[in-house]
Parts: structure tokens; C-alpha cells; sequence
């Protein structure tokens, strides 16, 4: 397994936000993480990443055990992710944006040079343009990132992780304030790079965006996990059905 969670536990005072949870995600795998709100998705998320540390349990990344590793050492063995809300720098533009996002594979007078404003290496450039291309902003390279609409925002945070070279990408709601024709382009991104050998375990609210991306489901619900299969059995399960899908076909 590339990611493994062994029984991973975090308090908040007396609250369990996540309650001795167990994942394995596989190499070249879209695994998806779904459940109601405040079910412990993205507190589990911020354990996987390095933002906060588990009051129990281990994290193995590449068969190395990485539960108390800090995100910038994450980032460099092959851990990137996005955030539930826009982080990006709204004053630099999305080609400038998406350079400092491949900081860890740059050399260090290439990163000074970005600051104040300057030339990078044209190979980071043409990488940086390439991944814009690749997400659907080749067209707005030059422009702030503060002025692009927020599903674009959205797309050029995915495009800044991919730019450190991940193995895994977290995505924590991608596809939030996206129209149903910019999440089914996401959806089309998403199957690509799995098929271009990333991993990426996505968190989402849209549920037929996970059912139609990942090969495998997990469901929290009050910090535990109450499930785990293919689509189809997250589906038929009438235990997931009762704390997070209804009865609505989601299908």
C-alpha cells in the first residue's frame, strides 16, 4: 500500500473527531472519503498531511512511518493537497502561483528568484505553463490569481500541488463552486492523472463525483469509519444509506 492509517485517533478536549480509523490506499488508486458533516474527513486529512498530530494510531507512507513528519517533509517524499477553502497568493499570477508551488524540486537561487518577481529556469517555466495547460488555465496564465472566477481558483490549486511532483494528492472538496460542466472536466482531470500513475484520495460532498471517480470508498461518520468498498456497496449499504446518502438514488 502507498498510504496506510492504523487505527489513527485525534481529540479536540473531550470530542473525538477521529476515532481509531483504519485506511489503505493503494498505489495508482482514486479513493474517496465521504460522510456528514463533521464526520472527521478533514481532520483525518490534516493527520494524513502533517497539520496536526494523532494522539494515537500510525501513518505509513511509502511503507515509512511518517505520523509525527512536519508537511514540508510530506511534501518532499510525495504528499500534496489542496484545502477545503482557496489558498492561494491572490496578488501573483497563476503561472507564479503554480511555481511556488514546485518549490521542493527547484534549486534554492531558482526559488529567491521568484521574489521579488523574476525569471525562473525556463524548464520550471515550460512545467508550470504545462500543468496549467493541463488543468484548463493555459489561457490565464498571466492572469492574478485574485481576479480568476473561484472554480478556476479551484483548478489552479490543484495545478500549484501537482507542481511538487506528488505520488499522493489530497483533495479536500475540489469541486466546491464548480458548475455541473467544470466538475465533470475535474472528474475527467481526476481519472487522468490515476491513470498517469498519482494517487489521490478525494474528499467531497458531491457523492456522484466520487462514485464516478474512485474505485474505492470509505465513510465516517462521528469520527468512525462505518464502511468501506466499491461504489456499488457504499451504494446498497443501508448503514451508509442511514447516516450520510438517504434514500435518494445516488446512483
Amino acid at each position: 500500500m502507498l498510504l496506510e492509517a492504523i487505527r489513527i485517533t485525534r481529540r479536540f478536549g473531550g470530542v473525538v473527531a477521529v476515532n481509531a480509523v483504519d485506511l489503505a490506499v493503494a498505489p495508482r488508486q482514486a479513493f474517496g472519503l465521504i460522510g456528514p458533516n463533521g464526520a472527521g474527513k478533514t481532520t483525518l486529512v490534516n493527520l494524513i498531511s502533517g497539520h496536526l498530530r494523532a494522539d494515537g494510531g500510525t501513518i505509513r507512507f511509502a511503507e515509512a512511518d511518517v505520523t509525527r513528519s512536519p508537511p514540508h517533509e510530506l511534501t518532499t517524499r510525495g504528499i500534496a493537497r489542496t484545502f477545503q477553502g482557496v489558498r492561494l497568493f491572490k496578488g501573483l499570477s497563476a503561472i507564479e502561483n503554480v511555481l511556488v508551488g514546485r518549490h521542493v524540486r527547484m534549486r534554492a537561487d531558482a526559488v529567491r528568484r521568484l521574489w521579488p518577481r523574476a525569471a525562473p529556469d525556463r524548464a520550471d517555466r515550460d512545467r508550470a505553463a504545462a500543468l496549467l495547460e493541463r488543468v484548463g488555465l493555459a489561457r490565464r496564465a498571466e492572469a492574478l490569481a485574485g481576479e480568476l472566477s473561484y472554480g478556476d481558483q479551484r483548478r489552479l490549486e490543484i495545478a500549484r500541488a501537482l507542481a511538487s511532483e506528488p505520488r499522493l494528492l489530497l483533495l479536500d472538496e475540489p469541486a466546491a463552486g464548480m458548475n455541473p460542466t467544470e466538475t465533470g472536466r475535474l472528474r475527467e482531470l481526476m481519472r487522468a492523472l490515476v491513470d498517469d500513475g498519482l494517487t489521490i484520495l478525494l474528499i467531497e460532498h458531491d457523492v456522484r463525483l466520487v462514485m464516478g471517480t474512485c474505485e474505492r470508498i470509505a465513510v465516517l461518520n462521528f469520527g468512525r469509519k462505518i464502511a468501506e468498498g466499491g461504489p456499488a456497496e457504499i451504494q446498497r449499504s443501508a448503514t451508509v444509506r442511514e447516516a450520510y446518502l438517504g434514500s435518494e438514488d445516488v446512483a
